[in-house]
């Protein structure tokens, strides 16, 4: 099992930042791969940004690519999500997941383990 608590969600302008975290706990990120997806009102879940089986590889949705970035302290076993220049439609809740290593990073149906999501609010 692992369970997985976001927090650093909150209103900002468009323009801002914000850096979300997923602390984790349980079985240790050396069992699970990482990632970030996020649901606005009325919209299906979507992938956001993943790290690969081995981690030493980074994903993310081109809305996202060159704005956000995933990272992560093993130490702490807490993953990061780093979101500079934010825009309206980043409004979301955000959420972090944990997948099995031999699945695949973008599809949500491949993610057994998930937090309980963090409310993003970009205003214009």
């Amino acid at each position: 099992q692992v369970q997985l608590v976001e927090s650093g969600g909150g209103l900002v302008q468009a323009g801002g930042s914000l850096r979300l975290s997923c602390a984790a706990s349980g079985r240790t990120f050396s069992n699970f791969a990482m990632g970030w997806f996020r649901q606005a009102p009325g919209k299906e879940r979507e992938f956001v940004a993943a790290f690969s089986w081995s981690g030493g590889s980074t994903y993310y949705a081109d809305s996202v690519k060159g704005r956000f970035t995933i990272s992560r302290d093993n130490a702490k076993n807490t993953v990061y999500l780093q979101m500079n220049s934010l825009k309206s439609e980043d409004t979301a809740v955000y959420y972090c997941a944990a997948r099995p290593r031999y699945r695949n990073y973008g599809d949500h149906h491949d993610y057994d383990y998930w937090g309980q999501g963090t409310q993003v609010t970009v205003s214009s």
